[in-house]
């Protein structure tokens, strides 16, 4: 009995430790599935596809919803949804939206009172995958995401009481897609290491660029893609004090972590600068402990206002990029050039890592972080930097209003001068200091505000560069890139009135185009001014009405009227019956663009409306070469032109089927840059002039104008070399040293200056221009006149240099050149455009030079 009861009772005390074991187990909270656990094999095995990486975010959330939540603002080209993934502390994430409100509170773009506290979280926004072929990133956020979501880590569950985490895991779905299944596509089982192997030659055009083929790393500012406009307008709802872009580049590489290179804009602050070094020393920690290569300071610098790690810079926070070895080509593995492998699980370590860090950078500096961004924009407001205390820009209300678009998606504060005053300032078209005429319609933009750091980075006239040596084009002011007067004033000049709405969904333009259509005129008249014009023409084209346009000015209903000019008249739309002014002025409407009506087809002077100087417009039928040897950006610009802002059909024509193609079937066809060695044979060349010759219309551009220089029948040649000069050149000059050389290189490059063209403005490929037109120029161009049977419609003369960075000897070549020409070839037409007039698509003040050449030139 004694020895049952004794055994009864340690069974007993036995049980009741395991209760008590597994009771404190059922306490603890549970960690969410690992990626590993969730997709059923290792991550850095293969690629993951974004469906499955957003439904794993989705888990984690849903395992801690406490401290995760997943905020969609918006979706792709192709449908994808975009999504950011908030991280905070239980406590914190109840009270996010008041966070959040604070934060704006420290910027003074909300009204409030809210000053710097250690009971505020500094805001760190972490960007992964925006080039889609840099696959890694959406790898390795899973691993952070699960560190973040895991209760049991301690130390990252310490992070979030002083930071709020705002992770996007895919900035570029569709790239990533392309790319992800084009490697599962390719790759081999087990997969193959070699750089020779197919898996590591991704085809054209490459999952780096999104839908329209737009690089959205260059996209931070200008806010041209729809992904890029759905991102910045969440990201001004937060404005963070820390941003991160996760990148890869060459295979051979190691690892890239701030501090950045040189050359800084000079509107990056001490501030900035300094914690750009203190984020480096957490992750030099790290990297040192584990042994792994890394390099600072070098090839990625912050200049271009449009990068992940400027943009970001330029609104308060401290932007920065990480660059890990890699890129499309790694694959899963490769061979680097010193006989290495570099696998796709060692660039998830170096990632997730790298992440980790400057987390915990963040969490450390929380403190001294909001007091720095509270300056920060204390300082824009109250002493903003530089010369120019307010920027005014001049232009008709239609030309105005793109801009006016743009300030309201940067949150800048603009107004209207309000009365007419006589200033002096800086005149951007003559580039001296003299005498101004404000107008009282002109924008107003003041740099005490906000956002007076990016006013001036935008507008200013040309950026101080510290070193030639830079990354990417050096300028873009505003005024320029759109193509208006633009005027920087060193005084304060107080707006008389606060924005306006856009006058497209204004009801007194609707109203007065609604009264047009009740009179029944004799035809409508539209001005040749903006994109918005360019549109209207699409619209009148594709419902097949017929539209003419005026080849010379002309002067109606008491009004003047400008070459290019769009006439809709009555006569020849008869088919449309009484719909034909309801129809008119919606599409109108549809576009913002603003009618005339005229009751007679007599001019007071120029030609009437039925004289040959006013000529129909055609219905044409564009063709675009795409595919290998066309750059993928070049004709991403021209497809999201056509699609998206013109909203005008074209055909794709592959290279790989391009001599196939019966050319007849087109009446435009577009070459955009590339390389037309393999694709413009001898004999293929020959069948586009017989196309031309009976009347096609070719355009080309850049590296197409570059390749049809000197052929057989084409009128454009390049300039000879200067003979004397190269005969006086000094001897030695062959003697270099080897560290020198890339500084040299620079002599003959361009870093996208704004040069001064002369227009023809007399020619059609120039309607709705003056007698200038400023262009982004990138290249040294060095193209003779055209002669006899062709037109300069465009000419660089002598000193047309207006900004940016070009190498000496590139502006010897950037005088006395072609830049627009249009040559008469049989019946048809060969259009150059040395310069891309839709680079990144943002350079409004290019877009109806396209548009010319598309629908007007040869009419």
């Amino acid at each position: 009995m004694i020895k049952c009861l004794s055994r009864l009772l340690r069974v007993g005390l036995v049980a009741s430790a395991l209760c008590s074991v597994t009771a404190s187990v059922a306490q603890q909270p549970t960690a969410p599935l690992t990626p590993e656990q969730f997709l059923g094999y290792p991550l850095g095995s293969r690629f993951t596809p974004h469906e499955s990486l957003l439904r794993y975010v989705a888990h984690l959330a849903q395992q801690a919803p406490d401290r995760l939540r997943i905020q969609p603002y918006g979706k792709t080209y192709e449908g994808r949804p975009l999504e950011v993934v908030q991280v905070a502390s239980a406590r914190n994430l109840q009270r996010l939206d008041d966070i959040r409100h604070r934060n704006l509170q420290l910027t003074g773009i909300e009204k409030g009172n809210a000053t710097p506290s250690a009971d505020q979280p500094a805001v760190v926004w972490l960007s992964y995958n925006i080039h889609g072929n840099e696959a890694v990133s959406s790898e390795a956020v899973m691993r952070v995401l699960y560190d973040l979501s895991n209760p049991q880590n301690q130390e990252a569950q310490q992070w979030l009481e002083r930071v709020v985490l705002l992770i996007d895991p895919c900035v570029n779905p569709d790239g990533h897609e392309r790319y992800v299944q084009w490697y599962g596509q390719k790759a081999g089982a087990p997969t193959n290491a070699s750089p020779l192997s197919w898996e590591h030659r991704e085809a054209w055009p490459g999952g780096r660029y999104n839908h329209y083929l737009f690089d959205l790393n260059r996209d931070w500012a200008w806010q041209t893609q729809q992904e890029s406009r759905q991102r910045v307008a969440l990201y001004n709802q937060w404005l963070p004090q820390v941003h991160a872009d996760f990148h890869e580049m060459s295979v051979d590489d190691p690892y890239y972590f701030s501090p950045a290179a040189k050359p800084y804009h000079e509107d990056i602050t001490a501030w900035q600068r300094t914690f750009q070094n203190t984020i480096g020393e957490y992750n030099r920690k790290v990297f040192d402990q584990n042994n792994w290569l890394y390099f600072t300071r070098e090839t990625y610098d912050l200049f271009y206002p449009s990068y992940g790690d400027t943009w970001p810079s330029f609104n308060g926070a401290i932007g920065m990029t990480y660059e890990q070895g890699g890129s499309g080509r790694a694959g899963v593995r490769v061979t680097k050039s010193d006989g290495d492998t570099l696998t796709l699980s060692q660039r998830i370590a170096h990632h997730h890592a790298a992440s980790l860090a400057t987390i915990r950078a963040a969490a450390d500096n929380q403190t001294q972080l909001l007091k720095e961004f509270g300056k920060y924009y204390t300082d824009a407001r109250t002493k903003p930097h530089g010369r120019y205390k307010t920027f005014v820009v001049s232009g008709a209300a239609d030309q105005l209003r793109p801009l006016t678009e743009y300030l309201r998606q940067q949150q800048i504060e603009f107004g209207y001068a309000g009365k007419q005053r006589k200033l002096r300032g800086y005149n951007y078209a003559t580039g001296k200091d003299e005498a101004l005429t404000i107008k009282s319609t002109d924008v107003v933009v003041s740099m005490y505000q906000p956002k007076s750091t990016l006013v001036k980075v935008l507008f200013e006239p040309s950026p101080a560069l510290e070193d030639s040596l830079t990354y990417d084009i050096t300028a873009w002011a505003l005024p320029y890139a759109y193509g208006l007067q633009g005027y920087a004033l060193t005084s304060q000049l107080p707006a008389a009135n606060a924005q306006v709405p856009d006058r497209s969904a204004d009801p007194k333009l609707a109203t007065a185009n609604a009264q047009l259509a009740t009179d029944k005129p004799y035809a409508y008249v539209a001005r040749w001014n903006s994109p918005r014009d360019a549109r209207l023409l699409s619209a009148l084209l594709q419902r097949r009405m017929r539209v003419r346009v005026a080849q010379k000015a002309f002067e109606a209903s008491k009004q003047q009227f400008q070459p290019g000019t769009l006439v809709i008249p009555r006569t020849g739309n008869e088919a449309l019956g009484p719909r034909f002014d309801a129809l008119v002025r919606a599409l109108a409407d549809s576009v913002g663009a603003e009618l005339t009506a005229v009751q007679t087809g007599f001019s007071t002077t120029g030609a009437d409306i039925g004289s040959g100087y006013v000529r129909s417009v055609g219905r044409p039928n564009v063709a675009v070469v795409a595919g290998n040897g066309i750059s993928p950006t070049a004709f991403g610009e021209i497809w999201h032109f056509f699609e998206q802002q013109l909203g005008y059909p074209i055909s794709v024509i592959g290279t790989d089927y391009f001599a196939a193609v019966p050319l007849g079937k087109f009446d435009v066809l577009i070459l955009p840059d590339g390389d037309y060695g393999d694709l413009l044979t001898d004999k293929q060349l020959e069948n586009v002039k017989t196309w031309v010759r009976g009347g096609g219309r070719l355009i080309a551009l850049e590296g197409a104008m570059s390749y049809l220089a000197g052929k057989k029948d084409f009128a454009l040649k390049v300039k000879p070399a200067d003979s004397a000069r190269a005969k006086k050149a000094d001897p030695y000059r062959l003697l270099r040293r080897y560290a020198d050389a890339e500084r040299e290189a620079l002599g003959e490059r361009v870093q996208g200056s704004v040069y001064r063209v002369q227009l023809d403005n007399s020619h059609p490929l120039a309607f709705g221009y003056g007698s200038s037109y400023y262009a982004l120029v990138r290249d040294p161009l060095n193209y003779q006149f055209l002669g006899e049977g062709s037109w300069n419609v465009g000419v660089l003369r002598k000193n047309e240099y207006t900004a940016g960075f070009a190498g000496s000897r590139a502006r010897r070549k950037l005088s006395d050149t072609v830049v627009l020409a249009n040559q008469e070839m049989g019946r048809g037409q060969v259009i150059y455009l040395a310069d891309n007039p839709l680079f990144r698509g943002f350079w409004q003040a290019g877009k109806l030079l396209f548009t010319n050449a598309v629908f007007f030139v040869g009419q």
